[in-house]
């Protein structure tokens, strides 16, 4: 079986809900936010973060890293979809549905 193929590369996403009513509370979410950032995901929607992993092994380190990470308050979801199912995913800006962009291979060094 190809290593790289669409259902065995997935995408780990982060949804959170955090309270932000007071400097501390701000403060555990820009801590949360900021650290999984530094574990490579990327803002997708305003609290919703992306993370490309090679294959279901490398998704569980990072969702394992990620719940290392849960503030005590708030609500957070985690869910792992393969890039085959990422891929179907119609976006939208308004109206306007957004052209599909031709995806990167994805470079793996050992």
């Amino acid at each position: 079986m190809n290593r790289l193929n669409e259902y065995r590369i997935m995408w780990v996403m982060v949804l959170f809900d955090l309270p932000t009513e007071t400097a501390t509370e701000r403060k555990i979410y820009a801590r949360f936010r900021k650290n999984i950032m530094r574990d490579g995901f990327t803002m997708f929607q305003f609290s919703i973060y992306l993370r490309h992993c090679s294959s279901r092994e490398n998704a569980d380190v990072h969702i394992k890293r990620v719940k290392s990470l849960l503030p005590e308050k708030g609500h957070i979801g985690i869910m792992c979809v393969t890039d085959k199912q990422f891929g179907m995913m119609e976006i939208f800006y308004g109206k306007k549905l957004k052209e599909k962009e031709t995806p990167m291979q994805q470079l793996e060094l050992f």
